[in-house]
């Protein structure tokens, strides 16, 4: 490997502080890490985040005894086979999102404070990225069945995502189009574009007002941002892509009909894994559609949105499909434990114990846009310290009981937090610290959650 130094691709701290014009705290920044950097001496960790967008049906879902004894909910029982490597969690919330509801997506990841005046900061995947990206040829990966994904940076800009599946298995493991050389000529003009812009930017700052100024920061965030990832797919272009297997490469590199909601679901968690498996990244996140358009579900007689279902009048056909998209959902998530258990890590073990994943909504009850109480189910990363086997209920002793037959008292739990200390935060933040951020704050958090 030539020395790190020679590498022209690399920023200097102090030639960007001066560039700044300011002496300050410069964040590590990307491109400031030696390409191949050494690897850990364990087995890497990894994180994905699956988001279920309009909550759930608390009725069906609720888990209502708390430690190693539960039982399962008629939603959550296609878990059962592996209770001994998940954790469901209740009780927790966002205090920023109460009060507010089809919003609660955009800060599931970041706990941050929903307003027309805040802006969003950075989602902890973006936060484990940053640790993460030195040793893989992508940052993260962000799909999502809408245009927006989970992912947000420091500054509040969110990401882009990808959603067709063999766009998304050709974006992680084919040659660019043209060659390399071809590629890498695009990437330099993009370079040189953004590089252009800045710079007229720069002469624009000085002629605008305080507010157009905030504006002209999210904006110079964004081209930072796209500055950074041309740099590094650059420096990545003379590094061989991972050789695929026949078999993986005809389970990933396809197109699914909208019809076939679970197909394209598994298809998508084989993605996530076979990029965990070649470790060209270590982060990803994926959304099952946005609070107002997640898709229907023909294959199983849902034709009707999960929005749609989600606000059911109190007519019980469309709680009981509500229920059965529910565990729909739960049982693809099975399926991505399922192929994180069977696939093997470079070192024999199974990707599941070196892999933390995290189900869930920002939401508990779309029908009251109730956003207390967040259905989630934290799952594997055994290897990373995590020990499962028992559901964690924050709600235990701050309320009189779950009163599942009485709907009315029991969706209340759904809109106020029965505890108010219980910050999902805490809970990104355990995540964060077992994936090597050195930090005791994520968020809002108060207190870091032991699992």
């Amino acid at each position: 490997m030539s020395n790190f130094l020679s590498q022209s691709w690399l920023i200097d701290r102090r030639h960007a502080l001066r560039a700044m014009g300011t002496c300050i705290s410069l964040p590590f920044l990307e491109c400031m890490v030696p390409l191949n950097a050494a690897e850990p001496a364990s087995s890497p960790g990894r994180s994905a985040f699956i988001y279920l967008a309009n909550g759930v049906h608390s009725l069906n879902y609720q888990i209502t005894t708390p430690g190693k004894d539960y039982e399962f909910s008629r939603s959550l029982k296609p878990l059962e086979k592996y209770r001994e490597v998940i954790t469901p969690v209740s009780g927790l919330h966002h205090p920023g999102s109460l009060g507010h509801h089809h919003n609660c997506i955009n800060i599931w990841l970041t706990g941050g404070k929903i307003g027309p005046s805040e802006r969003n900061t950075i989602s902890v995947d973006q936060t484990m990225a940053e640790v993460t990206a030195q040793h893989t040829r992508y940052p993260s990966m962000e799909i999502a069945l809408t245009q927006g994904s989970l992912a947000w940076t420091a500054d509040g800009v969110q990401l882009p995502a990808m959603r067709r599946c063999s766009e998304i298995f050709a974006s992680l493991f084919e040659e660019p189009k043209g060659g390399i050389a071809a590629q890498r000529r695009a990437l330099r003009r993009k370079a040189s574009v953004l590089d252009d812009n800045l710079a007229e930017v720069r002469r624009l700052e000085q002629k605008m007002g305080a507010a157009d100024k905030g504006r002209l920061d999210q904006y110079l965030t964004s081209v930072r941002e796209a500055e950074i990832r041309t740099r590094r797919a650059d420096a990545w272009l003379d590094t061989p892509l991972p050789e695929i297997a026949d078999a993986d490469r005809k389970r990933t590199n396809r197109d699914i009909p909208h019809t076939q909601a679970g197909d394209y679901f598994r298809t998508v968690y084989d993605l996530i894994v076979l990029a965990f498996q070649t470790d060209v990244t270590r982060v990803a996140t994926f959304s099952l559609g946005g609070e107002g358009d997640a898709f229907a579900i023909p294959e199983i007689g849902i034709t009707e949105s999960r929005h749609q279902l989600s606000h059911h009048g109190g007519d019980e056909g469309y709680m009981e499909k509500l229920t059965n998209y529910d565990t729909f959902a739960i049982e693809q998530f099975r399926y991505f434990l399922s192929r994180l258990e069977e696939t093997k890590d470079v070192n024999g073990k199974p990707l599941l114990g070196s892999t933390m994943s995290l189900f869930g909504s920002g939401m508990c009850y779309g029908h009251s846009h109730g956003n207390a109480n967040l259905p989630l189910v934290l799952a594997g990363g055994s290897d990373l310290g995590l020990k499962h086997g028992s559901h964690i209920d924050f709600n235990q002793g701050h309320f009189g009981g779950y009163q599942l037959d009485n709907p009315g008292a029991h969706y209340g739990l759904c809109s106020r937090p029965a505890n108010t200390d219980a910050h999902m935060s805490n809970l990104l933040l355990l995540m964060a610290q077992r994936m090597g951020v050195e930090t005791d704050k994520f968020g809002d958090s108060n207190k870091v959650i032991e699992v």
